[in-house]
Order: structure tokens, then sequence, then C-alpha cells
């Protein structure tokens, strides 16, 4: 199989979407090129380029950039230059896979996300670009969910601000970079909002406020990778169901802070 059919057959789980201004196209390599190991990730570091090489991925399909903008568009500059230097010594075809995951349903970044952390209760799916809510079947304090979330998915430090040790049943996400989203703080349902990267200034304040005033609201936050990796390794388990006999792996770009107590 090459690599632009198997792409094909991945966008294909996505078919109701505006793609005319898509990111997700082929960013490296050969889109011919025939495949034997397929390479899964979140952000394509440069440490994940290397593990792909080493391991003898000849397709790496990634969520997030190569070259630190949305379209993917390199200059000059001296690490761009470095790192796409780095995948033309690979040899691998690189594809981009974030538009369609997104507009799948239900959206298979929050369907991976919802599905690794097993927490009971019934979601509501697709109101909104990378947006689940779930209504509990049991009552959580914003605590609790937070190390429930460093345990199921393996993170360190998930930060939790508000209301922190208030009952809660109804729970959404709002995964990867969504920036300001206070409008869905404010909704009454609304008692915690796990985020990706978010707006500490408005959200992680109005929550704070809100708790002050006797409110059950709390803000959960995982950073980007932390919020979307399960996502993309979501990917990786169907690509492995549909096509048992092509070995496919994810590999895991890790979260893009250091710890003091690591150093």
């Amino acid at each position: 199989m090459k690599a632009c059919e198997l792409m094909n057959e991945l966008f294909a789980l996505a078919p109701n979407g505006n793609y005319e201004d898509t990111c997700d196209t082929c960013k490296a390599g050969d889109p011919q090129r025939e495949v034997r190991r397929v390479a899964v990730t979140m952000f394509p570091t440069v440490d994940v380029i290397r593990q792909a090489a080493w391991w003898g991925a000849d397709l790496l399909i990634v969520h997030e950039p190569l070259y630190f903008n949305h379209m993917d568009v390199h200059s000059d500059e001296q690490v761009e230059t470095e790192k796409r230097r780095l995948l033309e010594e690979t040899g691998m075809t690189v594809y981009r896979y974030h538009d369609h995951p997104h507009n799948a349903s239900p959206d298979m970044i929050a369907a991976g996300f919802w599905e690794k952390l097993a927490l009971p209760g019934k979601t509501i799916w697709n109101r909104r670009f990378d947006l689940a809510e779930v209504e509990l079947d049991a009552p959580v304090t914003p605590l609790l969910l937070a190390k429930r979330i460093e345990e199921k998915l393996g993170l360190r430090h998930v930060r939790v601000s508000g209301a922190v040790n208030a009952s809660c049943t109804r729970v959404m996400s709002v995964l990867g970079a969504p920036g300001n989203c206070l409008d869905l703080l404010r909704e009454p349902g609304c008692q915690i909002l796990i985020g990706g990267e978010v707006s500490e200034w408005a959200m992680g304040e109005y929550v704070r406020d809100a708790a002050a005033l006797g409110h059950p609201k709390a803000l959960i936050t995982l950073g980007h990778a932390g919020s979307e990796g399960a996502g993309m390794e979501y990917v990786r388990n169907l690509i492995a169901a549909r096509y048992p006999d092509l070995p496919c792996r994810y590999l895991d770009c890790g979260e893009v802070f250091h710890y003091t107590e690591e150093l």
C-alpha cells in the first residue's frame, strides 16, 4: 500500500468538513512511497523523527505542524532548515492528520481522550470543534478528577483551579489549543472544563472568582500534547484494527516542559 492510499482511506473516515484549505497534506517525502511500517505521533519533534527512522517507519502521521505554524510553511531559519534536512535524510514520508480527525463523528481526538480516561457517564458529542460534554454517573471533585487524569494518561503536573473540592457531575473537554473559552465556563451546566492550552488571565481567574462566590466551577489544564496525545493513540489503534498485518506504532512526543524535581 502506498502512503497516499493509506491516508486517503483515513481521510474518507471524516467526509463532512471543509477541506479546501486543509493542513492535512503530505509534508515531506514521497506520497507514492510503499508503506511497510507506520508511526503515529502528536508533535513531530526531532526526537520523534529520529525514533521513527530508527524503527524503520516509511510513513509518519502527525497531528501538529513540523515548522511551528499551522500550515507548515517553512523558512530558511536555522532550526527549520536543520529539521528539514533531518527529514530528508530519513527518507520518510510525513502526512498531517489534523482537520479530518477533528471533523470525524465523534471527534477522534476527544474520543481517544475519554476512552483512555474511562470515566463512567453519558457523553454528548459534536457541539463544537474538539468539544465533548459528559454527564457523570457519580459525582467527582475536580481535584480527584485531575489525579485520575494524571494516572490514566500518564501526565505530570496537571493543574486545577477554582472550586477544587466541589462535588461535580458535569464535565466539558476542549482539548489542544482552544485559547479563551470563557463562554463555555459561563454556561450554567459547565462545572468542570478540561483544556489543553488555555487562557489563564480569563478562564483561570474566572473560576477562581466563581469559586470564591460559591459557584462549583473549576478548570483542569493539561497542556497541548497532554490533552490530545490519547487522541492520536486512538488513531494508531484505528489503523491497527483496519490493517492488522501493517506494523503501526504510537510514538509519544512527551510534554514540552521539564520540571524542577527532574533536573
